[in-house]
């Protein structure tokens, strides 16, 4: 081991939270605030300047998703670790997170040694997940890799479970950090390979084969 801290840039389109997050890095001993990016567009000329070790990803960035964002970080910064640290506690906003290519989600409102515990644990190379979070990762993630379909890829399959959730294409677009026109793209793929007519179709096997399901429904005031 050495002494180097943990280089760390945090990544949100609220100030107020990155000024908070930065503030909080500044007290840990052994890691460093050494950036900080308000949107998408901004992370990569940041990175490559900064070189830090670990990235705290919001999934909602005023110019983007934090979805999409962490997948290219990862395609052009293999080396940087990603810490997911959002307010969306669903099951499709973690997986499609692990799914980019992060090692780690935490829920905002987490205690400052969580989120410590996960800046050091990501930076080792393990996974880290948040207490609510750890015991659905493994059930969730498994059955993504080994479900029906096989002749879909992980993303169209993730794209029909959504579809059997009863989501729309724009709603589907968001929370897997797509474009509109790349989800009706995978919707026509999953149609032409499961030999269906329609979208109900799709939805009609879909669930008779586990997927969308158990659908939650959502809080109040969200």
């Amino acid at each position: 081991m050495t002494d180097t801290p943990i280089r760390v840039v945090v990544v949100d389109d609220h100030p107020v939270f990155r000024l908070g997050m930065s503030a909080l890095l500044d007290t840990l001993g052994g890691i460093e605030c050494v950036g900080e990016a308000a949107d998408a567009a901004g992370i990569l000329p940041l990175v490559a300047r900064v070189r830090p070790d670990v990235v705290l990803m919001d999934l909602h960035l005023g110019d983007g998703s934090g979805i999409e964002a962490t997948r290219l970080l990862r395609r052009d910064h293999p080396e940087v670790r990603v810490l997911v640290v959002t307010m969306l506690n669903d099951d499709s906003s973690l997986v499609a997170s692990i799914r980019a290519g992060a090692r780690g989600y935490v829920l905002k409102g987490a205690s400052a040694a969580d989120v410590e515990r996960g800046i050091r644990g990501v930076a080792g190379g393990d996974l880290v997940l948040g207490a609510p979070l750890a015991d659905r990762a493994g059930a969730l993630l498994g059955a993504r890799s080994d479900g029906p379909f096989p002749q879909l890829t992980e993303r169209e399959r993730e794209v029909l479970d959504l579809l059997a959730r009863g989501l729309a294409n724009p709603l589907i677009a968001h929370r897997l950090g797509l474009s509109a026109k790349t989800v009706r793209n995978n919707v026509s793929a999953v149609l032409v390979k499961l030999q269906l007519g329609s979208r109900a179709e799709a939805i009609a096997l879909a669930r008779d084969h586990g997927l969308g399901a158990p659908a939650a429904a959502p809080h109040p005031g969200h």
